[in-house]
Protein backbone atom coordinates (compact mmCIF):
# COMPACT_ATOMS: atom_id res chain seq x y z
CA UNK A 1 0.00 0.00 0.00
CA UNK A 2 1.32 3.46 -0.90
CA UNK A 3 2.29 5.79 1.95
CA UNK A 4 -0.24 8.39 0.67
CA UNK A 5 -3.09 5.84 0.95
CA UNK A 6 -2.04 4.98 4.52
CA UNK A 7 -2.02 8.72 5.42
CA UNK A 8 -5.52 9.14 3.91
CA UNK A 9 -6.82 6.13 5.89
CA UNK A 10 -5.39 7.55 9.14
CA UNK A 11 -6.90 10.97 8.42
CA UNK A 12 -10.25 9.35 7.64
CA UNK A 13 -10.16 7.49 10.97
CA UNK A 14 -9.34 10.70 12.82
CA UNK A 15 -12.09 12.67 11.10
CA UNK A 16 -14.54 9.85 11.91
CA UNK A 17 -13.48 9.94 15.55
CA UNK A 18 -13.91 13.72 15.57
CA UNK A 19 -17.60 13.53 14.73
CA UNK A 20 -18.44 10.67 17.09
CA UNK A 21 -19.86 12.02 20.41
CA UNK A 22 -19.87 8.48 21.94
CA UNK A 23 -16.09 8.62 22.01
CA UNK A 24 -16.14 11.63 24.37
CA UNK A 25 -15.80 10.94 28.08
CA UNK A 26 -15.25 12.89 31.28
CA UNK A 27 -12.42 12.65 33.79
CA UNK A 28 -11.39 14.24 37.10
CA UNK A 29 -8.35 16.45 37.80
CA UNK A 30 -6.14 14.64 40.31
CA UNK A 31 -3.01 16.83 40.41
CA UNK A 32 -1.72 20.17 39.00
CA UNK A 33 2.05 20.83 38.69
CA UNK A 34 3.74 23.55 36.58
CA UNK A 35 1.00 23.70 33.91
CA UNK A 36 0.82 19.90 33.79
CA UNK A 37 -2.46 18.32 34.89
CA UNK A 38 -2.85 14.65 35.84
CA UNK A 39 -6.45 13.43 35.34
CA UNK A 40 -8.14 10.07 35.87
CA UNK A 41 -11.21 8.58 34.21
CA UNK A 42 -10.39 9.45 30.58
CA UNK A 43 -10.40 5.83 29.44
CA UNK A 44 -11.07 6.66 25.77
CA UNK A 45 -8.50 9.46 25.48
CA UNK A 46 -6.01 9.53 22.62
CA UNK A 47 -2.40 10.64 22.61
CA UNK A 48 -2.24 14.19 21.22
CA UNK A 49 -5.98 14.76 21.72
CA UNK A 50 -7.35 18.16 22.72
CA UNK A 51 -9.31 18.30 26.00
CA UNK A 52 -11.37 21.02 27.73
CA UNK A 53 -11.55 21.88 31.45
CA UNK A 54 -14.58 23.29 33.32
CA UNK A 55 -13.45 26.92 32.89
CA UNK A 56 -12.91 26.51 29.12
CA UNK A 57 -9.10 26.20 29.30
CA UNK A 58 -7.84 23.88 26.53
CA UNK A 59 -5.26 21.16 27.14
CA UNK A 60 -3.29 18.60 25.15
CA UNK A 61 -2.75 14.97 26.21
CA UNK A 62 0.97 14.12 26.19
CA UNK A 63 1.13 11.00 28.40
CA UNK A 64 -1.13 7.95 28.58
CA UNK A 65 -0.50 6.03 31.80
CA UNK A 66 -2.25 2.94 33.16
CA UNK A 67 -4.74 4.77 35.43
CA UNK A 68 -4.34 8.42 34.37
CA UNK A 69 -3.40 10.81 31.60
CA UNK A 70 -1.02 13.79 31.73
CA UNK A 71 -2.30 16.96 30.10
CA UNK A 72 -0.31 20.09 29.25
CA UNK A 73 -2.32 23.33 29.56
CA UNK A 74 -2.61 25.52 26.44
CA UNK A 75 -3.91 28.58 28.26
CA UNK A 76 -3.46 30.33 31.59
CA UNK A 77 -6.00 29.30 34.21
CA UNK A 78 -6.21 30.61 37.79
CA UNK A 79 -9.47 28.85 38.63
CA UNK A 80 -8.44 25.26 37.89
CA UNK A 81 -8.35 23.08 41.05
CA UNK A 82 -8.15 19.41 41.97
CA UNK A 83 -11.54 17.70 41.63
CA UNK A 84 -12.56 19.73 38.56
CA UNK A 85 -13.80 17.81 35.54
CA UNK A 86 -12.14 17.53 32.14
CA UNK A 87 -13.70 16.19 28.96
CA UNK A 88 -12.25 14.87 25.74
CA UNK A 89 -13.20 16.61 22.49
CA UNK A 90 -12.44 13.83 20.03
CA UNK A 91 -10.18 16.22 18.09
CA UNK A 92 -6.48 16.35 17.49
CA UNK A 93 -4.98 19.82 18.00
CA UNK A 94 -5.43 22.13 14.98
CA UNK A 95 -4.77 25.74 13.97
CA UNK A 96 -6.93 27.75 11.54
CA UNK A 97 -5.08 28.64 8.33
CA UNK A 98 -6.26 31.18 5.77
CA UNK A 99 -4.92 33.89 3.42
CA UNK A 100 -6.21 36.50 5.90
CA UNK A 101 -3.37 35.47 8.25
CA UNK A 102 -0.84 37.19 5.96
CA UNK A 103 0.52 40.26 7.72
CA UNK A 104 -0.70 38.99 11.11
CA UNK A 105 0.96 37.99 14.39
CA UNK A 106 -0.64 35.02 16.17
CA UNK A 107 0.25 32.56 18.93
CA UNK A 108 0.52 28.77 18.26
CA UNK A 109 -3.21 28.15 18.92
CA UNK A 110 -4.30 30.95 16.57
CA UNK A 111 -4.98 33.71 19.14
CA UNK A 112 -4.08 37.10 17.59
CA UNK A 113 -1.25 39.07 19.27
CA UNK A 114 -1.52 42.20 17.11
CA UNK A 115 -4.76 43.61 18.54
CA UNK A 116 -6.79 42.73 15.43
CA UNK A 117 -9.78 40.33 15.37
CA UNK A 118 -9.16 36.58 15.18
CA UNK A 119 -9.31 34.85 11.78
CA UNK A 120 -12.14 32.36 12.17
CA UNK A 121 -12.50 31.24 8.54
CA UNK A 122 -10.19 28.90 6.67
CA UNK A 123 -9.13 25.31 7.15
CA UNK A 124 -8.29 23.62 10.45
CA UNK A 125 -4.78 22.23 9.93
CA UNK A 126 -3.46 19.51 12.29
CA UNK A 127 -0.31 20.50 14.20
CA UNK A 128 1.01 16.94 14.01
CA UNK A 129 0.99 15.27 10.60
CA UNK A 130 2.95 12.52 8.86
CA UNK A 131 5.39 14.08 6.38
CA UNK A 132 4.88 13.52 2.64
CA UNK A 133 6.31 10.23 1.36
CA UNK A 134 9.01 9.67 -1.24
CA UNK A 135 6.43 9.17 -4.03
CA UNK A 136 4.98 12.65 -3.46
CA UNK A 137 8.37 14.41 -3.54
CA UNK A 138 10.56 15.65 -6.35
CA UNK A 139 14.24 16.68 -6.31
CA UNK A 140 15.18 20.17 -5.13
CA UNK A 141 16.24 22.09 -8.25
CA UNK A 142 14.57 25.51 -7.98
CA UNK A 143 16.46 28.35 -6.27
CA UNK A 144 15.21 30.25 -3.25
CA UNK A 145 17.27 33.42 -3.39
CA UNK A 146 18.25 34.93 -0.03
CA UNK A 147 19.81 38.14 -1.40
CA UNK A 148 22.97 37.39 0.59
CA UNK A 149 25.97 37.13 -1.76
CA UNK A 150 27.91 34.60 0.34
CA UNK A 151 24.92 32.24 0.55
CA UNK A 152 23.54 32.51 -3.00
CA UNK A 153 26.98 32.02 -4.56
CA UNK A 154 28.60 29.48 -2.21
CA UNK A 155 25.79 27.63 -0.35
CA UNK A 156 22.64 28.01 -2.47
CA UNK A 157 19.27 27.14 -0.97
CA UNK A 158 16.60 25.42 -3.06
CA UNK A 159 12.85 25.35 -2.62
CA UNK A 160 12.02 22.35 -0.44
CA UNK A 161 15.44 22.30 1.25
CA UNK A 162 16.23 22.41 4.99
CA UNK A 163 19.24 24.65 5.60
CA UNK A 164 20.39 25.10 9.19
CA UNK A 165 21.63 28.51 10.43
CA UNK A 166 23.96 27.80 13.35
CA UNK A 167 26.27 29.86 15.55
CA UNK A 168 26.77 31.56 18.91
CA UNK A 169 24.42 34.17 20.31
CA UNK A 170 24.54 37.62 18.71
CA UNK A 171 26.32 36.68 15.46
CA UNK A 172 23.45 37.54 13.10
CA UNK A 173 21.55 34.26 12.70
CA UNK A 174 18.17 36.01 12.85
CA UNK A 175 19.50 38.74 10.52
CA UNK A 176 20.20 36.14 7.80
CA UNK A 177 16.69 34.69 8.20
CA UNK A 178 15.02 38.12 8.11
CA UNK A 179 17.11 39.19 5.09
CA UNK A 180 15.94 36.04 3.30
CA UNK A 181 12.30 36.98 4.04
CA UNK A 182 12.83 40.60 2.93
CA UNK A 183 14.48 39.42 -0.32
CA UNK A 184 11.35 37.50 -1.30
CA UNK A 185 9.78 40.89 -2.10
CA UNK A 186 12.13 41.15 -5.10
CA UNK A 187 11.27 37.56 -6.09
CA UNK A 188 7.52 38.17 -5.69
CA UNK A 189 7.68 41.40 -7.72
CA UNK A 190 9.57 39.57 -10.49
CA UNK A 191 7.09 36.68 -10.34
CA UNK A 192 4.22 39.16 -10.88
CA UNK A 193 5.97 40.61 -13.94
CA UNK A 194 6.97 37.13 -15.15
CA UNK A 195 10.64 38.06 -15.66
CA UNK A 196 12.30 35.64 -13.21
CA UNK A 197 14.17 32.50 -14.32
CA UNK A 198 11.85 29.59 -15.04
CA UNK A 199 8.85 31.77 -14.09
CA UNK A 200 9.46 31.34 -10.35
CA UNK A 201 6.34 31.41 -8.18
CA UNK A 202 5.85 33.91 -5.37
CA UNK A 203 6.98 32.87 -1.90
CA UNK A 204 4.89 33.12 1.27
CA UNK A 205 6.98 33.46 4.46
CA UNK A 206 6.31 32.24 8.01
CA UNK A 207 8.50 33.38 10.88
CA UNK A 208 8.22 31.28 14.07
CA UNK A 209 9.62 33.00 17.17
CA UNK A 210 10.28 30.54 20.01
CA UNK A 211 11.18 31.73 23.51
CA UNK A 212 12.32 35.19 22.42
CA UNK A 213 11.71 38.49 24.20
CA UNK A 214 8.50 40.23 23.15
CA UNK A 215 10.53 43.35 22.31
CA UNK A 216 12.68 41.30 19.86
CA UNK A 217 9.57 39.97 18.11
CA UNK A 218 8.17 43.54 17.95
CA UNK A 219 11.40 44.73 16.29
CA UNK A 220 11.17 41.95 13.68
CA UNK A 221 7.53 42.88 12.95
CA UNK A 222 8.48 46.55 12.61
CA UNK A 223 11.40 45.77 10.25
CA UNK A 224 9.21 43.57 8.04
CA UNK A 225 6.52 46.25 7.98
CA UNK A 226 9.08 48.93 7.10
CA UNK A 227 10.41 46.92 4.12
CA UNK A 228 6.96 45.86 2.88
CA UNK A 229 7.69 42.18 3.65
CA UNK A 230 4.92 41.82 6.26
CA UNK A 231 2.31 41.71 3.45
CA UNK A 232 3.37 38.14 2.53
CA UNK A 233 4.54 37.02 6.00
CA UNK A 234 2.81 35.33 8.95
CA UNK A 235 4.44 35.52 12.39
CA UNK A 236 3.77 32.74 14.90
CA UNK A 237 5.14 33.84 18.28
CA UNK A 238 5.53 32.09 21.62
CA UNK A 239 7.69 34.47 23.62
CA UNK A 240 9.81 33.77 26.71
CA UNK A 241 6.92 35.09 28.85
CA UNK A 242 4.47 32.54 27.38
CA UNK A 243 3.78 29.09 28.74
CA UNK A 244 6.35 26.46 27.90
CA UNK A 245 3.59 24.41 26.19
CA UNK A 246 3.08 27.17 23.62
CA UNK A 247 6.85 27.35 22.98
CA UNK A 248 6.78 23.60 22.36
CA UNK A 249 3.85 23.85 19.91
CA UNK A 250 4.99 27.00 18.03
CA UNK A 251 7.03 25.34 15.22
CA UNK A 252 4.34 22.70 14.62
CA UNK A 253 1.70 25.45 14.31
CA UNK A 254 3.97 27.30 11.86
CA UNK A 255 4.49 24.27 9.61
CA UNK A 256 0.77 23.39 9.78
CA UNK A 257 -0.07 26.84 8.35
CA UNK A 258 2.73 26.38 5.77
CA UNK A 259 1.13 23.09 4.67
CA UNK A 260 -2.17 24.89 4.04
CA UNK A 261 -0.47 27.11 1.44
CA UNK A 262 1.64 24.23 0.07
CA UNK A 263 -1.52 22.20 -0.58
CA UNK A 264 -2.68 25.08 -2.77
CA UNK A 265 0.50 24.78 -4.85
CA UNK A 266 2.29 27.73 -3.23
CA UNK A 267 5.97 27.95 -2.25
CA UNK A 268 6.56 28.69 1.45
CA UNK A 269 9.67 29.74 3.38
CA UNK A 270 9.51 28.99 7.12
CA UNK A 271 12.03 30.15 9.73
CA UNK A 272 12.22 28.42 13.14
CA UNK A 273 13.96 30.88 15.48
CA UNK A 274 15.22 29.01 17.34
CA UNK A 275 15.09 25.22 17.84
CA UNK A 276 17.52 25.30 20.79
CA UNK A 277 14.84 27.03 22.88
CA UNK A 278 12.29 24.59 21.44
CA UNK A 279 14.38 21.67 22.76
CA UNK A 280 14.65 23.41 26.15
CA UNK A 281 10.85 23.79 26.29
CA UNK A 282 10.34 20.11 25.45
CA UNK A 283 12.93 19.06 28.05
CA UNK A 284 11.11 21.14 30.68
CA UNK A 285 7.74 19.54 29.84
CA UNK A 286 9.28 16.05 29.75
CA UNK A 287 10.93 16.41 33.16
CA UNK A 288 7.63 17.52 34.73
CA UNK A 289 5.91 14.59 32.97
CA UNK A 290 8.55 12.37 34.68
CA UNK A 291 9.85 10.94 31.42
CA UNK A 292 13.32 9.39 31.77
CA UNK A 293 16.11 11.90 31.18
CA UNK A 294 19.03 10.98 28.92
CA UNK A 295 22.05 12.91 27.63
CA UNK A 296 22.15 16.52 28.93
CA UNK A 297 18.80 15.78 30.68
CA UNK A 298 16.95 15.70 27.33
CA UNK A 299 14.38 12.90 26.89
CA UNK A 300 15.24 10.04 24.53
CA UNK A 301 12.88 11.24 21.78
CA UNK A 302 14.39 14.73 21.40
CA UNK A 303 15.80 13.72 17.99
CA UNK A 304 12.31 12.69 16.87
CA UNK A 305 11.03 16.06 18.15
CA UNK A 306 12.96 17.89 15.41
CA UNK A 307 13.09 15.20 12.74
CA UNK A 308 9.30 14.91 12.47
CA UNK A 309 9.13 18.71 12.22
CA UNK A 310 11.84 19.20 9.59
CA UNK A 311 10.77 16.19 7.49
CA UNK A 312 7.64 18.20 6.67
CA UNK A 313 9.79 20.54 4.56
CA UNK A 314 9.33 19.18 1.04
CA UNK A 315 9.03 19.95 -2.65
CA UNK A 316 5.96 18.15 -3.96
CA UNK A 317 5.73 16.93 -7.54
CA UNK A 318 3.07 18.15 -9.98
CA UNK A 319 0.71 15.24 -9.25
CA UNK A 320 0.51 16.43 -5.62
CA UNK A 321 0.15 20.14 -6.44
CA UNK A 322 3.78 21.19 -6.94
CA UNK A 323 3.97 23.29 -3.76
CA UNK A 324 6.98 23.43 -1.44
CA UNK A 325 8.09 24.24 2.10
CA UNK A 326 11.66 25.47 2.59
CA UNK A 327 12.84 25.40 6.22
CA UNK A 328 15.51 27.59 7.81
CA UNK A 329 15.92 26.24 11.36
CA UNK A 330 18.15 28.25 13.72
CA UNK A 331 20.35 26.64 16.39
CA UNK A 332 22.38 28.48 19.03
CA UNK A 333 25.81 27.07 19.98
CA UNK A 334 28.02 27.68 23.01
CA UNK A 335 31.58 28.87 22.23
CA UNK A 336 31.38 27.74 18.55
CA UNK A 337 30.81 24.13 19.65
CA UNK A 338 28.87 22.44 16.85
CA UNK A 339 29.56 18.98 18.28
CA UNK A 340 27.08 19.42 21.17
CA UNK A 341 23.98 17.22 21.40
CA UNK A 342 21.23 19.38 19.83
CA UNK A 343 23.48 20.95 17.11
CA UNK A 344 24.66 17.50 15.90
CA UNK A 345 21.07 16.22 15.96
CA UNK A 346 19.78 19.01 13.73
CA UNK A 347 22.86 18.97 11.45
CA UNK A 348 22.12 15.30 10.72
CA UNK A 349 18.46 16.08 9.88
CA UNK A 350 19.06 19.07 7.58
CA UNK A 351 20.46 19.35 4.02
CA UNK A 352 23.34 21.63 4.95
CA UNK A 353 24.30 24.36 7.40
CA UNK A 354 25.41 27.99 7.41
CA UNK A 355 27.88 28.24 10.29
CA UNK A 356 28.52 31.69 11.77
CA UNK A 357 31.79 32.03 13.68
CA UNK A 358 32.51 34.52 16.45
CA UNK A 359 36.14 35.30 15.46
CA UNK A 360 35.04 36.19 11.90
CA UNK A 361 32.29 38.40 13.32
CA UNK A 362 34.75 40.15 15.65
CA UNK A 363 37.19 40.74 12.77
CA UNK A 364 34.50 42.68 10.87
CA UNK A 365 33.35 40.00 8.40
CA UNK A 366 29.56 40.32 8.32
CA UNK A 367 27.76 38.00 7.73
CA UNK A 368 30.34 35.95 9.66
CA UNK A 369 29.95 32.79 7.54
CA UNK A 370 32.67 30.17 7.95
CA UNK A 371 33.29 29.01 4.37
CA UNK A 372 35.06 25.83 5.54
CA UNK A 373 32.35 24.45 7.84
CA UNK A 374 29.29 25.69 5.94
CA UNK A 375 27.79 23.48 3.23
CA UNK A 376 24.72 23.03 1.05
CA UNK A 377 24.07 19.42 0.11
CA UNK A 378 21.87 20.54 -2.81
CA UNK A 379 24.69 22.66 -4.29
CA UNK A 380 24.56 24.01 -7.83
CA UNK A 381 21.21 22.27 -8.49
CA UNK A 382 19.59 25.16 -6.59
CA UNK A 383 21.28 27.91 -8.63
CA UNK A 384 20.23 29.72 -11.78
CA UNK A 385 22.45 29.33 -14.85
CA UNK A 386 23.73 32.90 -14.47
CA UNK A 387 24.76 32.47 -10.82
CA UNK A 388 26.30 29.06 -11.49
CA UNK A 389 28.41 30.54 -14.30
CA UNK A 390 30.00 33.20 -12.07
CA UNK A 391 30.11 31.42 -8.69
CA UNK A 392 32.27 28.46 -9.74
CA UNK A 393 35.44 30.56 -9.73
CA UNK A 394 34.74 32.26 -6.40
CA UNK A 395 34.62 28.89 -4.58
CA UNK A 396 37.96 27.82 -6.04
CA UNK A 397 39.69 31.15 -5.47
CA UNK A 398 38.47 31.45 -1.86
CA UNK A 399 39.69 27.92 -1.08
CA UNK A 400 43.13 28.72 -2.59
CA UNK A 401 43.28 32.04 -0.70
CA UNK A 402 42.60 30.34 2.66
CA UNK A 403 45.45 27.86 2.10
CA UNK A 404 47.93 30.51 0.89
CA UNK A 405 47.04 32.88 3.74
CA UNK A 406 48.34 30.27 6.23
CA UNK A 407 51.80 30.26 4.56
CA UNK A 408 51.83 34.06 4.19
CA UNK A 409 51.59 34.39 8.00
CA UNK A 410 55.17 33.16 8.35
CA UNK A 411 56.48 36.11 6.31
CA UNK A 412 58.37 33.98 3.82
CA UNK A 413 59.16 35.46 0.37
CA UNK A 414 56.34 34.84 -2.09
CA UNK A 415 56.41 34.89 -5.90
CA UNK A 416 54.32 37.35 -7.92
CA UNK A 417 51.58 34.81 -8.82
CA UNK A 418 51.07 33.84 -5.16
CA UNK A 419 50.93 37.50 -4.11
CA UNK A 420 48.35 38.17 -6.84
CA UNK A 421 46.19 35.29 -5.55
CA UNK A 422 46.43 36.60 -1.99
CA UNK A 423 45.40 40.09 -3.10
CA UNK A 424 42.47 38.68 -5.11
CA UNK A 425 41.39 36.63 -2.07
CA UNK A 426 41.35 39.75 0.12
CA UNK A 427 39.03 41.46 -2.37
CA UNK A 428 36.76 38.40 -2.60
CA UNK A 429 36.46 38.35 1.19
CA UNK A 430 35.58 42.06 1.17
CA UNK A 431 32.96 41.79 -1.59
CA UNK A 432 31.14 39.02 0.34
CA UNK A 433 30.56 41.44 3.22
CA UNK A 434 27.03 42.81 3.31
CA UNK A 435 25.16 45.21 5.61
CA UNK A 436 22.20 43.89 7.60
CA UNK A 437 18.69 44.22 6.10
CA UNK A 438 20.09 45.01 2.63
CA UNK A 439 19.59 41.87 0.53
CA UNK A 440 20.63 42.23 -3.12
CA UNK A 441 18.68 41.16 -6.22
CA UNK A 442 20.50 38.33 -8.00
CA UNK A 443 21.50 40.51 -10.99
CA UNK A 444 23.56 42.78 -8.70
CA UNK A 445 25.09 39.79 -6.86
CA UNK A 446 26.25 38.48 -10.25
CA UNK A 447 27.70 41.89 -11.20
CA UNK A 448 29.74 42.07 -7.96
CA UNK A 449 31.14 38.55 -8.17
CA UNK A 450 31.87 38.77 -11.91
CA UNK A 451 33.79 42.06 -11.58
CA UNK A 452 35.98 40.76 -8.72
CA UNK A 453 36.72 37.30 -10.17
CA UNK A 454 37.61 38.83 -13.56
CA UNK A 455 40.20 41.15 -12.01
CA UNK A 456 38.43 44.49 -12.49
CA UNK A 457 39.01 45.40 -8.82
CA UNK A 458 42.59 44.12 -8.51
CA UNK A 459 43.88 47.70 -8.40
CA UNK A 460 41.23 48.82 -5.88
CA UNK A 461 42.26 48.87 -2.20
CA UNK A 462 40.42 46.17 -0.17
CA UNK A 463 39.02 48.92 2.10
CA UNK A 464 37.40 50.54 -0.99
CA UNK A 465 35.78 47.39 -2.41
CA UNK A 466 32.29 48.05 -0.96
CA UNK A 467 32.45 51.65 -2.27
CA UNK A 468 33.51 50.27 -5.68
CA UNK A 469 30.60 47.80 -5.59
CA UNK A 470 27.98 50.42 -4.65
CA UNK A 471 29.07 52.86 -7.39
CA UNK A 472 29.38 50.03 -9.93
CA UNK A 473 25.78 48.91 -9.28
CA UNK A 474 24.49 52.47 -9.58
CA UNK A 475 26.44 53.00 -12.84
CA UNK A 476 25.11 49.81 -14.51
CA UNK A 477 21.56 50.56 -13.30
CA UNK A 478 21.75 54.01 -14.86
CA UNK A 479 23.54 53.16 -18.12
CA UNK A 480 22.32 49.64 -19.04
CA UNK A 481 18.93 48.63 -17.60
CA UNK A 482 18.60 45.97 -20.29
CA UNK A 483 21.67 44.15 -18.91
CA UNK A 484 20.09 44.09 -15.42
CA UNK A 485 16.91 42.55 -16.89
CA UNK A 486 18.95 39.97 -18.83
CA UNK A 487 20.85 38.90 -15.70
CA UNK A 488 17.56 38.80 -13.74
CA UNK A 489 16.28 36.11 -16.13
CA UNK A 490 18.83 33.74 -14.62
CA UNK A 491 19.93 32.31 -17.97
CA UNK A 492 23.58 31.39 -18.48
CA UNK A 493 25.33 34.49 -19.91
CA UNK A 494 25.88 34.29 -23.66
CA UNK A 495 28.91 35.74 -25.44
CA UNK A 496 26.95 38.92 -26.16
CA UNK A 497 26.05 39.30 -22.46
CA UNK A 498 29.70 38.75 -21.46
CA UNK A 499 30.80 41.39 -24.01
CA UNK A 500 28.20 43.82 -22.63
CA UNK A 501 29.48 43.13 -19.08
CA UNK A 502 33.09 43.82 -20.14
CA UNK A 503 32.14 46.98 -22.00
CA UNK A 504 30.15 48.57 -19.18
CA UNK A 505 32.64 47.50 -16.47
CA UNK A 506 35.55 49.04 -18.41
CA UNK A 507 33.51 52.22 -18.91
CA UNK A 508 32.78 52.37 -15.17
CA UNK A 509 36.47 51.82 -14.30
CA UNK A 510 37.36 55.02 -16.15
CA UNK A 511 34.97 56.99 -13.93
CA UNK A 512 35.93 55.33 -10.62
CA UNK A 513 38.74 56.91 -8.64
Amino acid sequence: MKSEEIIKKLEKKLSGFESNPKQQNIGVVEKITDNIVVASGLSKALMGEEVLFDDGTPGLILNLDEDSVSIVLLGKSTKLTEGDTVKTTGKILTVMAHEDLLGRVINPVGVPLDGKPAVKKGKAMPLEKIAAGVIARQPVDTPLKTGIKAIDSLFPIGRGQRELIIGDRGLGKTAIAIDSIINQKTNNDQAKKGISAGKLKKVICIYVAIGQKQSTVAQVVEKLKETGALDYTIIVAASAADQVSLQYLAPYAGVAIAEYFMEKGEDVLIVYDDLTKHAWAYRQISLVLKRPAGREAYPGDVFYLHSRLLERAVRLNKEFGGGSITALPVIETQADDISAYIPTNVISITDGQIFLKSDLFNSGIRPAIDVGLSVSRVGGAAQTGAMKAVSGRIKLELAQYKELAVFAQFGSELDAATLAQLERGKRLTEVLKQPQYQPLPEAFEILSIWAITNGYADDVEPSDILKFEKEYHAYVKTHDKKLIETLSNGQKPTEDVTKALKKITEAFKKTFS
